[in-house]
């Protein structure tokens, strides 16, 4: 396992500690020199095809090239949008703008059956960063036009596609003058609103979260990664494209759409290259847990899995323990599971449980968790909830737990503000030094700091990190507290009709009062039972509002004020799964939601 200041690097065969490099650039760079002919990236098409692989020396030799082109046209410390769908083309297109001082802004491209979803998070980005250049494939140029064109903001901007015949050969290519501190790459957050911020990350900070990674989740020269995850989200990016760079191990990537139809092709490439790292949000494992048949279980050997990451918030016992269950029979080890805290402000991971340990758990009464107590239950408790440890920081990182609005440090076992110090915090928000100053400035009333606020609500028990929620999206009726995953998975469970991870439960305000509302998407394989086109699994609307309300009065006693029953997908999401909370009550008081009509 690397040190901290020592990384991981394999050189005429044998495994030897090198310096940590200063910057992304130097990591390629030395990659390139040490193991140039070795595999980096190999991109299966449809989660199975294996369609593009790329090496160490010519990865290095396609980002020279690139940046050859974006210094002629003089863009040192200009900003790139790269609008990619999941491939080598982005890795190739994010290090020749680092290659030449540019900074890269990684974005999604369109789906082409709904082109215009994108645009209002698009409009923002290009508003706020003002980019002078678009990187993107001669194939989504088209695509895209008519999208740039309705940006007034983008109008005046370059693109550049990897296969123009006017790009300069690498050997045009002068280094740039970079340093550890200067700004890599601009993570913009996926945001409960239309206007997301860009998380300025520096070289600095990618190092040492690429380190603190290193710690808690050793590598070997044996080592393989997998990844489906978004490259334009900090999880795909610095964990699943980054992190196996800086260790020399090869890398199978997928796009996120081709786990989403089958999440058979995650496990199956896991069992096939043989992977021994790989990571994932809460409701991938559950999506495995529900749709993995017992025929497909049959030809999985999951034994080489060493660090299962389960990165999302909330992180789920019972998934994992569903999980563990299913999946044991191949080969899948429990204690392989690494629930982990993180989030882009802090480049990625602030802290994990270790692999080869049963993960921490805590059960507590929701009566207490809602006076912000933390005790344990015991027994003959009623209400009884199960909390899930994130483990420890390390690398220097302090976590503080402080109460939001006195700014007092809590006592453990006491709830508050999941507060962040340490070399993984970014330097702030892109162009918006108020936001920056509240967020990443922030002192305890001892003055303690500078913290990052991350709004995250958790405790501190016996060391490590419980994660209980979001501030901004706690649910107050009545005085009490109330947790919106906590009352989403009560609904989950309330009917077979409601489609896991599918739930949003946020406030509205009717008559000054705070009064609870929840959106739900309906399974796909359920029709209306007042419709033409029976079907086997046919039901009408009124038995789920009713079993929906039954469930939320009986588990939290609580009046649902609103029951919107919502088509497949109706629920905002961010690019890694989260549940959006403030975006989807936006769009119900807007009357922006796409209700089921049982269709």
């Amino acid at each position: 396992m690397a040190s901290r200041t020592q990384y991981i690097a394999e050189a005429g065969g044998l495994f030897a500690t090198c310096p940590a490099p200063s910057t992304l650039v130097e990591m390629l760079e030395d990659r390139a020199a040490r193991q140039g002919d070795r595999l980096a990236y190999l991109f299966l098409e449809e989660g199975h095809k294996e369609a593009a692989r790329i090496t160490y020396a010519e990865l290095d030799r396609r980002a020279q090239a690139i940046a050859g082109r974006l210094q002629t046209l003089r863009l040192e410390g200009q900003r790139a949008l790269l609008i990619h769908k999941a491939g080598l083309d982005f890795v190739a297109d994010f290090f020749g703008c680092l290659y030449a001082g540019v900074i890269p802004i990684p974005f999604p491209a369109a789906n082409p059956a709904q082109p215009d979803r994108a645009l209002p998070k698009l409009r923002a980005i290009v508003a706020d960063a003002a980019p002078r250049i678009v990187l993107t494939v001669p194939r989504l140029v088209e695509q895209l036009q008519p999208v740039s064109a309705s940006l007034a903001d983008m109008r005046d901007v370059s693109w550049l596609t990897a296969c123009e015949p006017s790009l300069e050969p690498a050997s045009r290519w002068r280094p740039p003058e970079l340093h550890r501190e200067m700004l890599a790459y601009l993570q913009y957050t996926s945001g409960s609103t239309s206007r997301p911020k860009g998380v300025m990350v520096t070289h600095s900070n990618v190092i040492s979260s690429l380190l603190d990674m290193n710690e808690t989740w050793p590598f070997t020269e044996e080592s393989v990664m997998v990844s489906w995850l978004p490259h334009y989200h900090d999880l795909g990016l610095v964990y699943g494209i980054l992190l196996p760079l800086f260790n020399a191990i090869p890398a199978y990537l997928m796009a996120p759409v081709a786990f989403v139809q089958r999440p058979i092709r995650w496990l199956q490439a896991i069992s096939k290259y043989k992977a021994t790292h790989s990571a994932a949000p809460n409701f991938a494992y559950d999506l495995c847990n529900r749709r993995v048949t017992a025929e497909q279980l049959a030809n999985l050997e999951l034994r080489s899995w060493r660090v299962t990451v389960d990165g999302a918030e909330p992180v789920r016992k019972e998934t994992m323990d569903r999980f563990v269950e299913t999946f044991e029979p191949c080969g899948f080890h429990p204690r392989t599971f690494c629930p982990a805290y993180g989030l882009a402000e802090a480049t990625l991971k602030v802290c994990t449980s270790l692999p080869d340990e049963v993960p921490g758990y805590l059960a507590v009464r929701s009566e207490d968790l809602k006076m912000d107590r933390i005790i344990p239950a015991t027994p003959d408790s009623k209400g009884v909830q199960t909390i899930v440890s994130c483990g420890r920081p390390v690398l220097n990182t302090e976590i503080v737990i402080v109460r939001p609005d006195s700014l007092r440090e809590c006592g453990d076992n006491q709830v508050g503000e999941i507060w962040i110090g340490g070399p993984l915090v970014a330097g702030g928000y892109w162009n918006r030094a108020i936001e920056t100053q509240n967020t990443f400035k922030a002192f305890t009333t001892s003055g303690r700091g500078p913290f990052l606020r991350t709004g995250d609500l958790g405790f501190i028990g016996n060391g490590e990190v419980f994660v209980t929620g979001r501030l901004k999206e706690l649910i107050i009726i009545a005085g009490r507290n109330h947790y919106p995953q906590d009352i989403e998975l009560t609904v989950e469970s309330s009917h077979e009709a409601v489609k896991p991870g599918g739930c949003a439960a946020f406030s509205v305000d009717v008559d000054g009062e705070e009064r609870l509302a929840i959106a739900v998407e309906i399974d796909r394989r359920y029709k209306g039972a007042d419709r033409d086109d029976s079907q086997p699994l046919s039901l009408h609307a009124d038995s789920i509002v009713g079993a929906i309300r039954r469930a939320v009065s009986y588990c939290h006693e609580i009046d649902v004020h609103h029951v919107l029953l919502l088509k497949n997908g109706g629920v905002p999401k961010t690019s890694s799964g989260k549940t959006q909370r403030r975006a989807c009550r936006d769009s119900f008081l807007e009357g922006r939601l796409v209700r089921w009509d049982g269709a």
